[in-house]
């Protein structure tokens, strides 16, 4: 969904001397869309499909603000960040991340994203006169270096979300109204599953971490914070056609350029078949491995190192979205169901599931008790699905969960 930094000189340098352009005062010949009237604005939406590298996953749009008789196009979007920007990782850990406005020239724009591959759409909205000036100028004011800086939420405050604003707010409120409905059951989590669908490992890693708020379902104004979302809701949208009836908000669309990426998928990835494969597998394993340990010097060292691993992983995961609840910003993160499955408190089993690598040794009271414990706490995570207080959409992460801390609880009891 954000616009990665721009790594090129020349399109740097093009971009300052554009707003300063822009923002300098208008010269007695009109010369471009700061001082054109209305009649002679056009306004686009110009969406670009997700890009291959993590952060371009989301996608990203612009507002495209063309004078129609002076030629002049500039693009405004609201994605840009810097990686070299002061405590860029802190923040972004924290969950305070700082983005900015922009406005380049709207060819150079859609010519660098069709260069990557990616599609462009461009959709020319049937704004009036009054309407396509009041958002020139409030894109004008807003891209000053006073103005032009936001705190930036993933799902409530992006670069597409401030984009349907400023839409919404030249048209007197028109989107939102119309948007209210609720989606077709999509949730936050739906969304980020399926556009990170073609990076597994960020994708678990995201689902994992994501909380119960990630999962209230959506209405269509919620759910145009995807780029590809907005640019669809915005054909249903309805205005007054000045002649007691209505007009579509879209006069136009054309696509600029195909690309050559494929595009996301329409739904997200049921995991819940995979992992149940993979917990039935890991957790037989684990347990085999438990029960002949006793006996076998092959099965006790397959206990006790694959159990220190899951327990390390299972620990760390947990630390993880501890920390996300606790000491960041991330609010999508906070009251996680899945500590019920992957706790912090089991690296306390690590120390012991190793010492039971040597042959006379037995597992202890307290490992037992904390393993047990653990058990308890997964089980209760599968009950809590049928009380209306836990929401969370996290079956898949249970299936794992519950059976990995069976297989766990059971061999560190058979090793007693």
């Amino acid at each position: 969904m954000q616009r990665e930094r721009m790594t090129r000189a020349l399109r740097r340098l093009a971009a300052l001397l554009l707003a300063c352009a822009l923002l300098a005062p208008a010269s007695p010949a009109r010369a471009g869309i700061a001082d054109a009237p209305g009649e002679a604005l056009e306004i686009a939406l110009v969406t670009y499909g997700p890009g291959t590298i993590y952060w371009e996953r989301f996608g990203h749009d612009a507002i495209e603000v063309r004078d129609t008789v002076g030629g002049e196009a500039v693009a405004f979007n609201y994605g840009v960040f810097d990686f070299e920007q002061r405590d860029f990782l802190l923040n972004f850990a924290r969950g305070y991340m700082i983005y900015r406005m922009d406005a380049v020239p709207a060819a150079e724009d859609a010519a660098y994203y069709a260069t990557e591959g990616r599609r462009v759409t461009r959709q020319t909205l049937a704004l009036t006169p009054p309407q396509r000036a009041a958002l020139r100028d409030f894109l004008l004011w807003n891209v000053q270096p006073a103005h032009t800086q936001y705190r930036y939420d993933y799902f409530t405050d992006n670069c597409t979300t401030r984009v349907r604003d400023a839409l919404d707010r030249a048209l007197g409120g028109a989107i939102r109204r119309q948007t209210q409905a609720p989606s077709h059951g999509f949730t936050y989590r739906m969304h980020t599953d399926r556009l990170l669908a073609a990076q597994p490992a960020l994708m678990l890693l995201v689902d994992l971490g994501l909380g119960p708020a990630a999962d209230r379902r959506l209405s269509y104004w919620d759910e145009s914070f995807v780029p590809m979302v907005l640019m669809r809701v915005l054909r249903e949208v309805q205005l007054p056609d000045g002649r007691g009836g209505t007009q579509p908000l879209v006069a136009h669309e054309a696509q600029l350029d195909a690309g050559r990426l494929p595009a996301p998928p329409g739904l997200p990835p049921d995991l819940r078949l995979p992992f149940l494969l993979a917990a039935l597998l890991l957790g037989s394993g684990l347990a085999w491995a438990g029960h002949h340990a006793p006996r076998r010097h092959a099965a006790r060292l397959a206990f006790a190192w694959g159990g220190a691993l899951y327990a390390l992983a299972a620990g760390l995961a947990g630390l993880f979205m501890a920390l996300l609840w606790t000491a960041t910003a991330h609010r999508y993160a906070w009251a996680n169901e899945n500590l019920l499955l992957f706790s912090p408190l089991a690296l306390l089993l690590v120390p012991a599931l190793l010492r039971l690598a040597r042959a006379d040794a037995r597992s202890g009271r307290f490992a037992r008790a904390l393993a047990a414990l653990l058990l308890l706490t997964a089980g209760f995570a599968l009950f809590a699905k049928i009380l209306p207080w836990f929401v969370q959409q996290n079956l898949a992460w249970i299936e794992l969960g519950l059976a990995l801390n069976l297989a766990l609880a059971y061999g560190l009891w058979r090793h007693r």
